[in-house]
């Protein structure tokens, strides 16, 4: 079943001031730890349960795969920092699920590292071939190995491809059991103590892999709850804006937030880019470059036989409405 868009009705609604009446009187909110981002100052303040109006439960999980089963499921209404490819994933099926943000953008914090004992770099990539490589199947890391693979020519068929969250991949290449793993944030770190990536951030970006994560809703849920959507989106905007000047007041919330000492959320967070609102309704995001990029995304799963089949236009699974909305508080 295709997602539905909201609407006239709804979509005018989220224009009223005021507060609207909730069909909720408390809500979850996936998230990664680990992960550190500004809007976790909000999260540990509980200033977004007092924006909302309603009781904010954040509950942590490995992958964006596992919160969209947590959505599927009415464990979990909105997804911060979910990856691309999880979405895609998911509103390929047919969950009702629908992208209404960008939360991050991280070209350099999602990568793949080659076991320092293998001596392969991008000069000899080939040599992947038929080895053991661990990564968190269906997520950003995943689409970003499939691609740099595709760039090197390696056949990703004779590999032994063994899905692990980043955490146990980087305990995995740590051991020595896999010759590659891939993931973000804390894990890969631990990875890159044992050896290398093959693309940077800026090579990945020059071939056109693009790698961010979005915030996304439950469509049933988000329909309903129109303005608490928007005030979520607003709020996240205000912490993105605020950690441009008051870096260092919230830097230690944030790290406890994300389960880090203050060496690896400064590490982790320098890496990252925060769009706001004006940006993210702009031309290369929600004004048309992001729906195109996802609709790139899924093709390209499709033809890897990661998925059966891509919808024709990702423009029904990208709400821009309430990020509209947002704009406007």
């Amino acid at each position: 079943m295709r997602l539905r868009r909201l609407t006239a009705t709804t979509a005018a609604a989220l224009m009223l001031s005021g507060t609207a009446a909730l069909a909720v009187d408390e809500i979850t909110v996936a998230y990664f730890l680990e992960w550190p981002t500004p809007n976790q100052f909000a999260q540990a303040e509980e200033l977004y349960d007092e924006a909302l109006g309603v009781r904010v439960n954040w509950r942590a999980f490995e992958t964006g795969v596992q919160m969209s089963a947590a959505m599927a499921g009415g464990a979990v209404q909105i997804a911060f920092s979910q990856g691309v490819p999880p979405f895609v994933v998911a509103s390929s099926a047919g969950l009702d699920i629908e992208l209404v943000g960008v939360a991050v953008t991280y070209d350099d914090n999602d990568n793949c590292v080659v076991h320092e004992s293998e001596g392969i770099t991008a000069e000899n990539a080939l040599e992947l071939e038929g080895k053991r490589v661990a990564v968190p199947l269906g997520t950003a890391a995943h689409y970003g190995m499939l691609r740099q693979m595709e760039h090197f020519g390696v056949d990703t068929t004779t590999m032994s491809i063994v899905d692990l969250s980043p955490a146990d991949g980087a305990a995995a290449i740590s051991r020595g059991d896999v010759a590659m793993a891939c993931g973000w944030g804390g894990g890969l770190r631990r990875m890159l103590d044992y050896g290398n990536v093959l693309l940077t951030g800026a090579e990945k970006r020059a071939l056109g892999i693009r790698i961010f994560d979005v915030v996304s809703v439950e469509s049933n849920f988000a329909a309903e709850n129109p303005e608490l959507v928007a005030r979520f989106l607003r709020v996240t905007d205000d912490m993105n804006s605020r950690f441009a000047t008051d870096r260092e007041a919230m830097l230690p919330v944030i790290a406890d937030a994300a389960g880090m000492d203050m060496d690896g959320t400064v590490a982790t967070i320098d890496g990252f880019g925060f769009p706001l609102i004006e940006e993210q309704l702009g031309a290369e995001w929600m004004g048309g470059g992001l729906q195109e990029f996802i609709k790139t995304v899924a093709d390209f799963f499709v033809a890897q036989g990661t998925i059966d089949s891509a919808l024709d236009s990702y423009e029904g699974v990208v709400n821009i409405s309430y990020m509209e909305a947002a704009a406007d508080m």
